[in-house]
């Protein structure tokens, strides 16, 4: 509603007012003072401040009905005050006076009061709750503030790279050690490929150039990893035993549920169909000679394991990802696919019948690796840490493969061969501050 005046005191009005005819739910107050109707005494009506500065009460004036008084300040006019409001936008209905030139005079005037009023006290509260506040406080607070930009300025100006697109990564593939579709790591120095007595040396200084570029925080379990690594390698049980890097005070277990990864678990599997077409559409090649391009071959006490890297120790195979476009991008819509590291993988891995893989360790326990069935005969086992497992047609097996592990096939050459899509996810209890170290420790040909 609006506030309305009442101009008993700083108006003189020809009628005195009485109580009844205040509109129902308001309160008289003097504007600014807050005078309430108790205040007022005598006939006349007057407020006290009014007889102090001379009101003489109800009397007409000639000049004109309606007169300010000359002593009295403008801010001591009263204002009718509403103890409750229907209406959302605070304004009623001014009280029509006896002319319209007078209406539309206190329309204005009422409304320009109580704009200059909301503002005056608006701007005197922002005032006093900054006086209020302690200026200590105030430093501590922006100098978090100042702190945490920055912060995320830092961690946001190197992040991880994401999969660039296949065209862009041809231009640099024999740049990059490419031969038949399959890198080959040529860096003398590579800590995923080269074992040395300065392994650990060279990781603490990789270790030590990220901390300068972004924190120490988060990196004690690294750390202590580094520090022991020679004995977490040397001390280990035979059933798990990494061949490079050993993060230690992680869960270790050969198996892990479908919850570990669910999202990536859930995706790859709802792509099944996607990625086994383009696997039928690879595979006519095995008709036409003996290596296709882009096949690997290897070394297996019998039978042929057959390997279709997409990405290969974190680095991706340009014309491999070509002839799979689909099944690439599905890798960049992985949460927690490695693929900044010498660690990461991503490959359809084929066994012909009667192939046998020989056991051996992972290089690493920060990740787990995914097996997604594309292909599953009967007669076909994998073994982790001494547990069999089989695989199933669109339904992914995790597994640590930092312990000892081997897989078979035994089943007869009319079944054809076993294949999977094979994906490296990172280990669940590996945080997301060691996994951004983990990638710079480990970039490849770092």
């Amino acid at each position: 509603m609006y506030a309305r005046a009442s101009l008993r005191c700083c108006f003189r009005d020809d009628l005195p007012r009485s109580a009844s005819q205040d509109p129902p739910g308001a309160s008289l107050l003097t504007h600014g003072t807050g005078i309430p109707r108790a205040a007022f005494s005598g006939a006349a009506g007057c407020c006290r401040r009014c007889r102090a500065h001379g009101c003489a009460g109800e009397s007409r004036s000639s000049a004109s009905p309606w007169q300010p008084l000359p002593l009295l300040p403008w801010p001591s006019c009263m204002v009718w005050v509403p103890l409750r409001s229907t209406r959302t936008d605070r304004r009623a209905p001014l009280r029509a006076p006896t002319t319209c030139c007078t209406t539309m005079s206190l329309e204005w005037l009422m409304d320009w009061s109580w704009s200059l009023d909301g503002l005056r006290d608006f701007i005197a509260t922002g005032i006093q709750s900054f006086r209020d506040c302690d200026a200590t406080a105030l430093a501590a607070v922006a100098c978090l503030l100042v702190l945490f930009v920055w912060y995320c300025y830092h961690v946001g100006r190197e992040q991880p790279r994401a999969y660039a697109p296949v065209n862009a990564l041809m231009q640099s593939a024999e740049a990059n050690g490419v031969q038949n579709g399959y890198v080959y790591c040529h860096s003398p120095e590579c800590v995923r490929c080269t074992h040395h007595d300065g392994l650990n040396q060279k990781l603490y200084h990789n270790l030590q150039e990220y901390a300068k570029r972004y924190s120490w925080s988060g990196m004690g379990r690294i750390h202590k990893g580094i520090r022991e690594q020679g004995r977490y390698l040397n001390s280990r049980p035979s059933i798990q035993k990494p061949e490079v890097f050993f993060l230690p005070d992680l869960p270790t277990m050969p198996y892990f549920s479908r919850d570990a990864q669910k999202h990536d678990v859930e995706l790859l599997e709802r792509n099944f169909q996607t990625i086994l077409c383009e696997f039928e559409t690879l595979y006519k090649a095995f008709s036409n000679c003996s290596l296709p391009q882009g096949w690997k071959m290897n070394s297996t006490p019998s039978g042929e394991w057959f390997t279709f890297y997409l990405v290969n120790q974190g680095m991706c195979v340009p014309r491999n990802c070509r002839r799979c476009p689909r099944t690439y991008r599905l890798l960049g819509s992985l949460r927690t696919c490695i693929g900044n590291n010498v660690f990461g993988n991503a490959c359809i891995s084929v066994l012909s019948p009667g192939t046998v893989i020989a056991e051996h360790y992972g290089p690493t326990n920060i990740r787990i690796r995914c097996h997604l069935g594309l292909k599953t005969p009967s007669n076909c086992e994998l073994v982790v840490g001494g547990e069999p497992q089989c695989w199933a047609e669109g339904r992914c097996l995790l597994f640590d493969d930092s312990f000892l592990h081997t897989a078979f096939h035994e089943g007869s050459p009319e079944e054809g061969p076993r294949v999977v899509f094979m994906v490296d996810l990172w280990h669940p209890n590996v945080a997301a501050a060691e996994r951004q170290a983990l990638d710079f420790i480990f970039a490849p040909g770092r």
